[in-house]
């Protein structure tokens, strides 16, 4: 049982391995919109913690469909899409039940889904632990007003918690205008960015076999604060723009991966990012939207 969940989980892991790899390609280009860039990482997500597809005429599987069999699990009604399921691995001749071709590949995925749950395991046990102890490390932080705390634990502002984000801040940042570095914080919370950090982290921490998954994660972390950032920047004006690079400059960059912070991606990208950023017109943002929704199509389905 627990080497067939392996069989599925290790198929999966490729199908977003090649979804993430073209989420690299895209996120070169340096005209898309950060923000689009970020939510294009739900791609590999879905593909990392779903084991079915919608098949697609157009799909990027479709390249793959000579190397990879799929098994339809719902069969092909009137005005009914087909429901997939993508074999890279051919180690098997079918999903349900799970048939392998030998034993000696069935014993090798019994063996091998061992190996993998106790990764999970312990890495889903070091995270949590080391979270809740954070957690408690700043419970005893100074309350300035409503969500907010300085806190001698910490080197640069951050947002912590989920269900009651806390905005922590420096001791040193007493002495210093806040308005912007409030400004970043409160949009992480507002995107519910620490949750879907979370989530990031647990479909990496299942996928951990895989060296791409960590790849993806060091870049969707990076990408959180590069689309939080044109969030805030879309109610600032020329001048503010300068002011706000100059307060993410009296910051050094973050090393928590806890926490959504106001340092927490390459402090060099993200100036340039912000100088550089114009305000999307409403043409632009409908081309950028179908446009997503194209790649979210090509990427998402499975080959027919």
């Amino acid at each position: 049982m627990l080497g067939n969940i392996f069989y599925w989980v290790f198929n999966m892991s490729i199908a977003a391995s090649i979804a993430g790899a073209f989420v690299l390609v895209l996120r070169r280009i340096k005209k898309l919109p950060k923000r689009l860039v970020h939510f294009l990482w739900i791609i590999p997500f879905l593909r990392a913690a779903v084991p079915f597809g919608i098949s697609g005429k157009y799909s990027l599987m479709s390249l793959f469909s000579k190397f990879a069999t799929k098994t339809v699990v719902v069969y092909e009604l009137r005005d009914v899409p087909v429901i997939s399921y993508m074999n890279f691995l051919q180690s098997a001749k079918s999903y349900f039940p799970i048939e392998y071709k030998s034993n000696v590949l069935e014993k090798l995925f019994d063996t091998a889904s061992l190996i993998w749950l106790c990764g999970v395991v312990a890495l889903v046990i070091a995270f949590f632990a080391i979270y809740f102890t954070t957690l408690h490390e700043l419970s005893a932080s100074e309350h300035f007003r409503d969500n907010i705390y300085f806190s001698k634990k910490v080197d640069v502002p951050a947002v912590y918690g989920i269900l009651k984000p806390k905005i922590i801040l420096p001791i040193c940042a007493k002495n210093m205008d806040t308005k912007y570095v409030l400004m970043h914080e409160k949009a992480h919370i507002r995107r519910g960015d620490n949750f879907f950090r979370i989530l990031a982290f647990l479909a990496v921490f299942v996928h951990w076999f895989n060296p791409l998954s960590w790849v993806f994660l060091k870049l969707f972390l990076a990408d959180t604060e590069l689309a939080c950032d044109e969030s805030v920047l879309k109610s600032c004006g020329k001048d503010e723009k300068k002011l706000y690079a100059s307060a993410l400059l009296d910051f050094k960059e973050n090393a928590t991966v806890f926490a959504s912070a106001f340092g927490g991606a390459k402090v060099r990208t993200r100036i340039e990012n912000i100088l550089s950023y114009k305000k999307m017109s409403v043409f632009s943002l409908i081309c950028f939207v179908i446009l997503w929704c194209a790649i979210f199509y090509f990427l998402l389905t499975n080959a027919m």
